[in-house]
């Protein structure tokens, strides 16, 4: 079947969610410690680049959307290098600041193009940034086509249940990336996005896929969803809706690095509905698109131009 991409221009995105900052420190490899059996990383270059909720901003905003982003963020240099990242993508960011807060920041050793080692730096935000941001959502979210909410367990959608509510109420579709064991918080979500390590924390194992179906679309039926989008890695992508399951194969592509995979699954499913393009397309070009970032190292976004090759490349 044959795919065109939409005009993308006019579509409006809101992302709320947990952004941080993904850094990287990149290096050789040439002897282990005599202190530990570890290598010693000579590092020769940095790189930073937004991850989580912001992540998924910049691949919305790289397939042509105009996009909102509501996150909290620490008073510090990781977060105004994030406000920094977001403003260089013309994203129209309200990063809420909390003295109080360190914005997350996931750093990566990489040697020999391999990940050696990542350290984690979290802790979460106070009540009232939150309430300020909730009532920013509140305003922000009657301009926006599709709702999308990043949550990574960092706490900035503590109050998800409410912004659920208000985009609801407002006509608004809402995507999902959940987090955890309790997806009761997430009950009416127009389209939840696990991946398969987070369904089944949920579901339990499944022996199957007529038994993966079934526990799928029973968690879809109790907890209202429209639909339940599954990741699955080098199998592709499984929707459970309605109408039955709907499975797109993954390309055959070299595989670089997963990680921020799921935020361009989510973005481009959320612009393509938004631009007015069925489900089951938005699917199959969300497949493509996460083919694309793959192949390169890190959190990376997927072009507007980068997909149209793709989609003609394989036309031809």
């Amino acid at each position: 079947m044959s795919l065109s991409l939409p005009d993308t221009r006019g579509v409006r995105i809101l992302v709320a969610g947990d952004v941080m900052l993904d850094r990287y420190w990149f290096g050789d490899v040439q002897r282990i410690s005599p202190e530990a059996p570890v290598p010693v990383v000579k590092i020769d270059r940095v790189e930073e680049r937004p991850g989580g909720a912001a992540n998924v901003a910049r691949n919305c905003a790289a397939l042509g959307a105009r996009v909102s982003l509501l996150s909290v963020v620490g008073a510090d240099d990781a977060g105004r290098t994030l406000r920094a990242q977001m403003q260089a993508a013309g994203i129209d960011a309200g990063l809420h600041e909390d003295a109080q807060l360190s914005t997350t920041i996931k750093l990566r050793v990489i040697g020999r193009q391999q990940q050696l080692l990542r350290i984690d730096f979290e802790n979460m935000p106070a009540h009232e940034v939150l309430r300020a941001k909730l009532d920013e959502f509140a305003r922000r979210v009657s301009d926006a086509d599709v709702v999308i909410l990043s949550d990574y367990g960092k706490g900035a959608l503590s109050n998800i249940r409410t912004m659920m509510d208000i985009a609801r109420d407002a006509g608004r579709p809402v995507l999902v990336d959940p987090k955890g064991d309790d997806y009761s918080r997430y009950a009416g979500a127009t389209l939840l996005k696990p991946n398969q390590g987070e369904l089944r924390e949920v579901v339990g194992r499944w022996s199957d896929e007529a038994d993966l179906a079934q526990r799928a679309h029973t968690l879809r039926e109790r907890l209202g969803l429209g639909a339940l989008l599954l990741t699955r890695s080098n199998a592709g992508m499984s929707l459970y809706d309605a109408d039955g399951v709907f499975t797109e194969p993954a390309l055959a592509r070299e595989v670089f690095d997963v990680s921020g995979a799921g935020d361009t699954v989510i973005a481009t499913v959320a612009v393509m509905l938004a631009a007015g393009v069925s489900l089951a397309d938005a699917i199959r070009l969300a497949n493509r698109a996460a083919g694309i970032v793959v192949g390169k190292l890190g959190t990376a976004v997927c072009s507007l131009d980068e997909l149209i090759a793709d989609l003609r490349q394989t036309a031809s």
